[in-house]
């Protein structure tokens, strides 16, 4: 993956994963998500752990920062494809009054 036009898919996928952060967008985090992606947190300093589908009825059920009024503040830190069958991102954004920086790893 490392021609211009498999470059632009990724960074594609990625702002599609801001976008549905942002919005609150449940079918378009599930276009970004695999089937049985696992998010991990340690919010509070509690590990946690969530599936997909958890993690999509949590997004269901709470005003996205759209909604709210929050103006909008995410960003792509990097992308780095580390093999020619995975890539990472790093990606800073919120969820008021909550700052994160999101890893995300991407089977290719």
């Amino acid at each position: 993956m490392t021609d211009n036009s498999s470059q632009e898919g990724l960074r594609s996928a990625v702002q599609a994963y801001l976008d549905a952060l942002y919005f609150g967008d449940v079918e378009r985090f599930r276009s970004v998500f695999h089937p049985r992606a696992q998010l991990y947190s340690a919010t509070g300093g509690t590990l946690v752990n969530l599936t997909v589908d958890a993690y999509m009825d949590l997004v269901a059920g709470r005003p996205s920062p759209d909604k709210k009024g929050d103006v909008r503040q995410d960003e792509i830190i990097s992308i780095t494809v580390a093999s020619p069958t995975t890539a990472h991102a790093r990606v800073r954004d919120i969820y008021l009054p909550k700052r994160f920086v999101d890893d995300l790893t991407f089977v290719l």
